[in-house]
């Protein structure tokens, strides 16, 4: 066992005396669903529903003193405020003006007296360079969410817990990545302690960094990022945290699209009462394409967060649908006479149901553009309604696949 097992062990040790191991559970509806015995470790259930709370004591505990200073709009402000009021530490708490108020309340709630929160900067990038100015002229000590040793050290007693936890180590693990501090941390271990269960890391498909840096050799910066799972998009991996993964076998890294994490987080929320962030459910979204590779085998899924905003609930449900097939947006080039809206309801199926409907008058023309969201209890209701619209002589493009178009009417 190297000097980092020790450490991790030494650390997980001592965030007993903090917050109580997160719990390791089988799940029997994911389990029957895929065929495997799956266990969730819920990192939701930690004092600030995630597990950023471990990397953040860790580093924590072994400063000599002085502020703290961090950049964040979500977990790792909250857990750095939570520690700053457990270890008597003063924080400065730097987050984009555009955070929504419920994530600066919790922020604020969770360090009490110990923590001054600056709104600055309408982007994550300003409200960094802006957290990290304040470090150089007051001598505050930086701490990253993920590319710091000591971080990553904290991080890795998810493996910690999870070996102690199960009796035998698992066949597989699931992990997501965003900057890479779980990942790095619990991979750190396992191959500390000479126990390394076969390893899957799962990215969310408009920010995988981990993926651009294996196929460079080093870290990029991704060109475009999707911030909807706010929780892992990350634009560039950790230099650290990279080191430790750059071996990772490209293959075993998955990506997986946004809306599709819309799905399971609804079918968590209700089948089993479990409410995850995007980024907590990750690394069961992925369940879907491990697929056969999984049947019969024990895995074990890292549920990393439960802060979800349910003002983002419509959002959700919206990109599910869309995922799924059920919904979909047209533009229609509807004749300008009487009853002619009473001849395309005539079209409709019996389970088909207008949720969107904007009709543009143009007195002018002869046609009006119509923009209409239509959802349906199946994806081949779709294919049903264009064939008797195309029959009808009313021509629609779909939207849906659309991404600029979809953004700017949906």
């Amino acid at each position: 066992m190297t000097d980092f097992a020790t450490r991790a062990e030494a650390a997980t040790a001592a965030m007993r005396e903090v917050f109580p191991a997160t719990p390791l559970a089988r799940n029997d509806y994911l389990s029957d669903r895929f065929g495997a015995d799956v266990w969730l470790k819920r990192e939701d259930l930690t004092p600030v529903r995630s597990y950023k709370l471990r990397g953040a004591f860790n580093a924590m505990r072994k400063l000599a003193g002085g502020r703290v200073a961090c950049a964040s709009a979500g977990n790792h402000a909250q857990g750095v405020a939570w520690m700053c009021r457990h270890l008597g530490v003063d924080g400065v708490i730097f987050m984009p003006v555009t955070t929504p108020g419920q994530k600066i309340d919790k922020t604020r709630l969770f360090g009490g007296d110990r923590v001054e929160v600056r709104l600055t900067g309408d982007f994550f990038d300003a409200t960094l360079a802006a957290a990290q100015a304040f470090c150089a002229e007051s001598g505050a000590h930086f701490l990253s969410p993920f590319d710091d040793d000591d971080v990553i050290e904290g991080q890795g007693s998810v493996a910690v817990e999870i070996l102690q936890q199960m009796e035998t180590l698992p066949d597989l693990i699931v992990v997501p990545v965003g900057g890479g501090g779980l990942s790095a941390g619990m991979l750190a271990y396992f191959r500390a302690c000479g126990k390394v269960p076969d390893i899957r890391y799962v990215e969310p498909s408009g920010g995988a960094s981990l993926t651009a840096a294996l196929a460079r050799g080093e870290p990029v910066t991704l060109d475009s990022l999707d911030n909807f799972v706010d929780g892992a998009a990350v634009a560039r991996i950790g230099a650290r945290t990279f080191d430790i993964l750059r071996q990772v076998p490209p293959q075993h890294v998955l990506r997986v699209p946004e809306n599709r994490i819309c799905i399971t987080i609804q079918e968590l929320l209700n089948t089993e009462g479990i409410v995850l962030e995007p980024a907590g459910a990750l690394s069961i979204d992925a369940l879907r394409d491990l697929g056969p590779e999984i049947e019969g085998r024990r895995v074990v899924c890292v549920a990393t967060g439960g802060n979800f905003d349910f003002e983002r609930l419509p959002d959700v449900k919206e990109r599910a649908m869309r995922y799924a097939g059920l919904k979909k947006y047209y533009v229609i080039r509807m004749p300008q006479r009487p009853g002619a809206l009473r001849d395309f309801l005539d079209l409709l199926g019996p389970d088909d149901n207008i949720a969107r409907f904007e009709y543009l008058k143009k007195s002018a023309r002869n046609f009006g553009s119509v923009l209409i969201g239509i959802e349906s209890s199946a994806p081949q209701a779709f294919a049903r309604l264009e064939a008797r619209m195309e029959e009808s002589g009313l021509p629609a493009r779909d939207l849906t696949a659309d991404p600029l178009v979809s953004e700017l009417v949906v």
